[in-house]
């Protein structure tokens, strides 16, 4: 059975983008426009990984990854940040802090997305 990735993404095009690249690797898909959305699907929805775009307006992808940690349901979900931000050393850290597994900085190649979300996907957590 394929895995379910859940993108939450504010820019359609870049849910669209990863969909598209996720999709034909074979994975199946669910998107949100903003936290509010994810957290909601999130009381229904088992997604093998989460991708979260960092900065959305609203509800960063911070603090959306806080109340995924927050909750006894879904405290275990993988979940990697996509951003255009680069990290220092203090936010790889915090990343670490929050059960990160990883982030991919936009823009990115396919082969990278892919590459990341089978090793997050790969990684077992607790």
């Amino acid at each position: 059975m394929p895995s379910t990735i859940m993108i939450v993404d504010d820019e359609l095009h870049m849910v669209e983008l990863e969909k598209a690249i996720l999709e034909a690797d074979g994975f199946k898909t669910i998107t949100a426009s903003n936290g509010d959305e994810a957290l909601k699907i999130l009381q229904k929805a088992k997604p093998d990984l989460v991708i979260l775009d960092m900065m959305m307006p609203g509800m960063s992808g911070r603090e959306v990854c806080e109340k995924i940690r927050k909750n006894p349901k879904t405290k275990n979900l993988r979940v990697i940040f996509v951003t255009v931000a680069r990290f220092s050393e203090i936010g790889k850290d915090n990343l670490k802090d929050m059960k990160v597994l990883d982030y991919v900085t936009k823009p990115f190649g396919n082969d990278d997305l892919v590459f990341r979300v089978k090793k997050a996907l790969a990684t077992t957590t607790k």
